[in-house]
C-alpha cells in the first residue's frame, strides 16, 4: 500500500450510516415543508431547499475535519473549549431571542446557534482532561473539576433559557461511568430521580413516608449497622430535596414548563381541566400522536401524508420530524429509522472500545451518549413518553447549526479512529 493511501482509510460504516440519516431526514424536511405545490428543489427560500445547501456546506466541513490532523485536536482541545464558552457567553450580549431562548447569532441571512457547537468542544475537554493529565477519575477532586468542565457550558446554555439542550450534557454522565466513576452517584441521581416525581405525584408527606420505610428497613436488615445519625441524615437530604422540587414547581417553573409536566404525570385531578389543558397545552404533542398513528403499517407514502401536507403539526420541520416518517412512512419506516440510529450509536461505541489512545476512546463513548440522548428525548417527546422538551432530532431536524453540530461530533472521531485503522 503506497504511503498517500493511508489518509483514505475510515470507517465507511459509519460515513455510510451518517449519510443515510442525513438524506432521508431531508427527505421528511421537503415532505414537512411543502403543502401540494410543485417543488422547486433549488429554492432558497424554502426549508428544504436550505437544507439542502447545509448538507453540502456539511460536506465541506467533513473534508475539512478529516484534512486536518488527528493530533490537532487533541492538541488544541482546551483552546476550542474555551472558545465555545466564549461563544456562549458573548450571546447576552450580541444574541437573538427566537421563541423566548437567547441561544442564536444573527448573521444576515442567517442565524447559528453555538450550542450546538460546543457539544463537541466539552466532549474534546472532557477526553483531554481524562487522558492527557492521566487523571485519576475515583478521587473527588478530579470529579469536581470533570463536573465544572461540564456544568460551566450547561449552564451558560440555562440561562439563554434553552432547557432542552442544557439537559444534553446529561450524556456525558455515561461518558464518566464507563471510565471508572462510582456507582454511589448513579445511586444517588436515581434516587433524585425518584425523589422527584414522588414529590410531584404524591406530595412531600407522603413522598416522606415511604422514603422513611426505605430508609429504616434498610438500615435494619443490616448486620454492621453504621451510626443512627446516617439514615436521619439521608431523609433530611430527601425531605429538603423534595420541598425544592414542589417549590421549583409551584413557584418558578414558567407556565408553559410547568404544563408539560402537569400533563406528562397527571397532576390535574380533575379530569376535565386535565383534557382541557391537554388540548390548549400538549397541541403539538395531540397532533404528532395522530400524525404518527395515521400512518399505519406501511404509512400513507411519501408527500402524501395528510396532516403533514396541512400542516396539523407545529414545528413538524424541526423537534417534531418523525412524525413525518411515521405518518409517510408508516411503522416500517419508523422502524428502520431508530434502528439506523441504533446502529450508528452502537458502531461508535464499538469503535471507541477498540481505541489505543484514552483520548479517542473517551471522546467516542461522548459522540455516542450524546446522539443516544437526543434520539432518546426527541423520539420520547413526539410519542408522549416524556414530556416535551425542545430538541433536535440529529440528522434529521432543520437547521444547519444542528446539521453542522453533529457533523464537526462524529467525524472529529471518524478523524480519531483513523489513527487506528492506518496504523501498520
Amino acid at each position: 500500500m503506497r504511503q498517500t493511501d493511508r489518509h483514505f482509510k475510515f470507517d465507511w460504516i459509519t460515513i455510510l450510516l451518517f449519510f443515510i440519516l442525513a438524506g432521508f431526514g431531508w427527505l421528511n424536511i421537503l415532505s414537512a415543508s411543502h403543502s401540494g405545490e410543485i417543488v422547486d428543489y433549488f429554492s432558497f427560500t424554502e426549508f428544504y431547499g436550505k437544507q439542502l445547501v447545509f448538507i453540502i456546506l456539511s460536506i465541506v466541513l467533513i473534508i475539512l475535519i478529516l484534512s486536518i490532523d488527528a493530533k490537532f485536536y487533541e492538541r488544541f482541545s482546551s483552546i476550542i473549549y474555551f472558545a465555545s464558552l466564549l461563544s456562549l457567553i458573548g450571546l447576552f450580549i450580541f444574541g437573538k431571542n427566537i421563541n423566548g431562548a437567547t441561544s442564536w447569532y444573527d448573521l444576515g441571512g442567517m442565524t447559528l446557534q453555538p450550542s450546538e457547537f460546543a457539544k463537541a468542544a466539552t466532549a474534546l475537554a472532557v477526553a483531554k482532561y481524562i487522558s492527557d493529565l492521566q487523571t485519576d477519575i475515583k478521587q473527588f477532586k478530579h470529579q469536581i473539576r470533570i463536573f465544572a468542565i461540564i456544568v460551566i457550558p450547561a449552564f451558560l446554555i440555562l440561562l439563554q433559557k434553552d432547557a432542552g439542550s442544557t439537559l444534553v450534557y446529561g450524556a456525558f454522565f455515561f461518558v464518566l461511568y464507563r471510565e471508572g466513576l462510582p456507582k454511589i452517584y448513579l445511586i444517588l441521581g436515581s434516587v433524585l430521580i425518584v425523589l422527584a416525581i414522588c414529590a410531584l405525584k404524591f406530595g412531600v408527606i407522603i413522598t416522606m413516608l415511604v422514603a422513611a420505610i426505605v430508609v429504616f428497613g434498610y438500615y435494619f436488615t443490616l448486620k454492621k449497622k453504621p451510626s443512627f445519625f446516617q439514615p436521619i441524615i439521608a431523609l433530611v437530604i430527601a425531605l429538603l430535596i423534595s420541598f425544592v422540587v414542589r417549590y421549583t414547581y409551584d413557584s418558578l417553573l414558567p407556565f408553559h414548563q410547568k404544563d408539560r409536566i402537569t400533563i406528562w404525570l397527571s397532576l390535574e385531578k380533575d379530569a376535565d381541566k386535565l383534557e382541557k389543558m391537554k388540548k390548549e397545552a400538549a397541541y403539538n404533542l395531540l397532533e404528532s400522536e395522530k400524525a404518527i398513528s395515521a400512518g399505519g403499517f406501511k404509512g400513507k407514502g411519501f408527500m402524501e401524508g395528510t396532516r403533514t401536507t396541512g400542516k396539523f403539526v407545529p414545528e413538524q420541520h424541526t423537534d417534531y420530524i418523525f412524525t413525518t416518517v411515521g405518518e409517510e412512512w408508516g411503522f416500517i419506516g419508523s422502524f428502520g429509522v431508530v434502528l439506523i440510529f441504533v446502529l450508528l450509536i452502537l458502531r461508535i461505541l464499538h469503535l471507541a472500545e477498540l481505541q489505543k489512545s484514552q483520548f479517542s476512546r473517551v471522546y467516542g463513548y461522548a459522540v455516542g451518549a450524546i446522539l443516544f440522548i437526543h434520539f432518546l428525548i426527541n423520539i420520547g417527546m413526539v410519542m408522549g413518553l416524556i414530556p416535551t422538551i425542545g430538541i433536535p432530532l440529529p440528522l434529521f431536524s432543520y437547521g444547519g447549526s444542528g446539521l453542522w453540530g453533529f457533523t464537526i461530533l462524529v467525524f472529529i472521531f471518524v478523524k480519531l479512529d483513523s489513527n487506528r485503522i492506518n496504523e501498520w
